[in-house]
C-alpha cells in the first residue's frame, strides 16, 4: 500500500524543519559566544591539537606497519610544520604538502 500524498508532504515538511533547525541553531548559539575568551582560545588551539592527534595516530600506525617509513614520516612532519608556520597557518595547505611529501618519499627507491 502506498502512502497518501499528504503523508509524504508531512514527512518532507518534518525533514525540512529538522534540517533547517540543525543548520541554523549553531549559528544562533555562536553569535553571543564570539566575544568569549574561551571560544577565541579554542579557535587558536583546536587546529593544532587536532593536527597533533592526527600526526601521532599516523606515526604510530605507519611505523608499526612499516618501520622503514620512519625517516619519510619525520621528513613529511617537518615539511608539514614548516608549511603551517610559513604558509600563514593554513591547515589544508600544510597537511596537503606533508601528505604529498610522504607519498613521494615512500615511493622513492631509496626507502
Amino acid at each position: 500500500m502506498t502512502p497518501s500524498l499528504w503523508y509524504i508532504v508531512a514527512v518532507f515538511a518534518i525533514i525540512f524543519a529538522i534540517t533547517l533547525a540543525l543548520r541554523a541553531v549553531p549559528f544562533l548559539i555562536l553569535k553571543p559566544l564570539r566575544e568569549s575568551r574561551i571560544v577565541r582560545a579554542l579557535s587558536v588551539w583546536m587546529p593544532v591539537g587536532i593536527l597533533a592527534i592526527l600526526a601521532g595516530a599516523t606515526f604510530r600506525s605507519t611505523i608499526v606497519e612499516h618501520a622503514g617509513y620512519l625517516v619519510p614520516a619525520l621528513i613529511a612532519a617537518a615539511v608539514t610544520v614548516a608549511a603551517h608556520l610559513l604558509g600563514g597557518r593554513r591547515t589544508l595547505l600544510s597537511v596537503g604538502l606533508g601528505t604529498v611529501t610522504f607519498v613521494v618519499l615512500v615511493n622513492l627507491p631509496i626507502f
